[in-house]
């Protein structure tokens, strides 16, 4: 810091620090559409996310001149945007995609193959950020449902009693 003094401090203090936490960088994608179906737009998800997407939405707008619209929301990693573009311009009929970068905050996930008497139900456990939560994989939930006669709650309560009793044991 050297001899000379000063009538205040002359020097610099930083700190490096890492969360510990899950964080990472997320490509937003983004465009207008204004003349595509439901049903156009539902197979342009599925391929969005065969693409690469880990999220696709969209949210009803209105455009110019007061035309309805939809806003096709689409979140990829960095590795994979080239391909999602492509996508995007190729199973939708924008001309025009916005690009954005954003940091993404996620909970550490863990899937489990649960035994029930139900067949085996994958579990999926996220942790982090000072919360833990389970949540029964749907197809599995689904599929308990439709061999059971019973909608999704009854099947989620049912594995909750089976899964509580064999926890008590």
């Amino acid at each position: 810091m050297g001899t000379k003094d000063f009538p205040i401090a002359n020097c610099v203090r930083a700190f490096l620090a890492q969360t510990g936490q899950n964080q990472d960088e997320i490509c937003e994608l983004n465009c207008n559409i204004d003349d595509m179906t439901g049903e156009e737009l539902g197979f342009a998800m599925e391929e969005l996310f065969e693409a690469g997407a880990v999220e696709v939405f969209t949210v009803p707008i209105t455009m110019k001149k007061s035309r309805p619209g939809t806003l096709l929301h689409v979140l990829c990693p960095g590795k994979n945007r080239e391909q999602v573009v492509r996508a995007i311009f190729q199973y939708t009929t924008t001309i025009g995609i916005r690009e954005g970068r954003s940091h993404r905050y996620v909970l550490d996930c863990k899937i489990n193959q649960v035994q029930t008497p139900y067949g085996d139900v994958r579990l999926k456990r996220s942790e982090g950020y000072g919360v833990e939560r389970c949540k029964y994989e749907y197809e599995d939930l689904a599929r308990i449902a439709r061999e059971n006669h019973m909608s999704l709650l009854q099947a989620r309560e049912c594995l909750k009693a089976v899964i509580e009793e064999d926890r008590l044991k």
